[in-house]
């Protein structure tokens, strides 16, 4: 992994990342809004994505948060994912973003960040649920990010004062992003070890 995000390594693979993650969250997001009319049409509806207690989308799609805006979320991910697959397509045609626009782009994945995170904590320690599509799409959100930011700091449209935390980012971009996930695996089975503790017989 040491020498996979060299400049140009990192700068060839972003629309495919951007690409595959939008199609990921994208087919995520267009279940949820399916799920959410289902809902308008039967309040009893059983939901294709309710596994378990924990693994349910129930809980989660007919909570407060789950419209915190005053419509489903689920549009705002067909906007936002819609919107990166046509980047990835443009990027992939040859176009080349000016430093503003990549500027901009990364405050915007900032803010979907921070929302994301949100609801991340919302759903695994107020609701007490997670719904796997919207995990799905946390998981494509985490990726799109950090390797939008990968390309900024190896295009120079974000530059670190200090060069070794760069050089170490970006040597380790695999190590931190796999670290990230064992970490929210960690947090969701320490708040619901009750229920899958005694499914491995611990």
């Amino acid at each position: 992994m040491k020498n996979l995000l060299k400049g140009k390594t990192v700068t060839w693979s972003l629309p495919y990342i951007l690409i595959i993650s939008a199609a990921i969250g994208f087919a995520a997001s267009f279940i949820l809004t399916l799920e959410h009319i289902a809902i308008l049409k039967d309040p009893n509806h059983q939901f294709s994505c309710s596994i378990n207690p924990i693994l349910s989308c129930g809980p989660v799609m007919n909570s407060k948060e789950a419209t915190v805006f005053g419509f489903p979320n689920p549009l705002l991910g067909l906007a936002m994912f819609g919107a990166q697959g046509l980047l990835g397509l443009v990027m992939l045609a040859g176009a080349k973003m000016k430093s503003w626009f990549w500027k901009v782009f990364g405050f915007g994945i900032l803010g979907g960040l921070a929302f994301t995170l949100w609801l991340m904590y919302k759903s695994i320690f107020v609701i007490g649920a997670i719904c796997i599509y919207c995990m799905a799409v946390w998981i494509v959100m985490f990726i799109t990010a950090w390797y939008v930011y990968q390309f900024m700091l190896a295009e120079k449209h974000i530059v670190l004062k200090n060069k070794k935390i760069t050089k170490f980012i970006r040597v380790h971009h695999g190590d931190i992003l796999f670290s990230w996930f064992l970490l929210l695996t960690i947090l969701v089975l320490y708040k619901f070890w009750y229920f899958f503790g005694p499914k491995i017989g611990l």
